[in-house]
């Protein structure tokens, strides 16, 4: 059984950094090609954020999150990264890896792309 699990969320102050990680389970992320992550605010819509394909390369929804975010990955760990830098109010939400064995090319921002989710974890950012 395949299990993502979030951690590295909390509460920080408005300029502050967080570290988000996605431990995998039960199957080597190795031989998962795309990994991304997405966050949901309250009454909002779940929102992507970036995403990483089997060629390595990278992703962001905005030029903002592409400025402040990196996501990576650690194949060896089996982990996924979320680097967070100068964190604002907006981005408060909470935040989701995810996983998909195929290269989705054409629709990683896509939430319904993933087949693998982890549970989710609260960024909080206080002004």
């Amino acid at each position: 059984q395949v299990q993502l699990e979030e951690s590295g969320g909390g509460l920080v102050q408005v300029g502050g950094s967080l570290r988000l990680s996605c431990g995998v389970s039960g199957r080597a992320l190795s031989r998962f090609t795309t990994v991304g992550w997405f966050r949901q605010a309250p009454g909002k819509e779940r929102e992507f954020v970036a995403a990483m394909r089997g060629t390595g390369s990278t992703t962001y929804n905005t030029d903002s999150m592409k400025d402040r975010f990196t996501i990576s990955r650690d194949d060896a760990k089996n982990t996924i990264y979320l680097e967070m830098n100068s964190l604002a109010p907006r981005d408060t939400a909470v935040y989701y890896c995810a996983a998909a064995h195929l290269d989705l090319q054409r629709s990683y921002r896509s939430p319904n792309a993933y087949g693998y989710w982890g549970q989710g974890t609260q960024v909080t950012v206080s002004s």
